[in-house]
């Protein structure tokens, strides 16, 4: 299985609407990704006269697919910022 660590900022500001904050601005950066090698599970597509095998990640929903093509995302840190005294701009 593939696994894709990533960390997530929340920038939060207060406004009339939304007295008690509310996040503005979600960003998410990929930290690291540990590959989990070629697929163990190939599916045979055909057209016409043509076959060829494809990983099953491409053709098969996410439950269908072998351990090596499943992606797993990891939340490393969660962190919520309030720029400034949190009024909009």
């Amino acid at each position: 299985m593939t696994i894709v660590i990533v960390d997530i900022e929340h920038v939060t500001h207060t406004c009339p609407v939304h007295p008690d904050g509310h996040p503005y601005d979600i960003r998410r950066t990929v930290v690291d990704v540990i590959p989990g090698g070629p697929c163990r599970a190939p599916v045979t597509v055909r057209c016409g006269e043509q076959t060829t095998l494809i990983p099953c990640h491409r053709h098969e929903p996410a439950k269908r697919q072998c351990g090596a093509c499943r992606v797993i995302v990891t939340e490393r840190t969660i962190t919520t910022r309030t720029p400034n005294d949190g009024n909009a701009a």
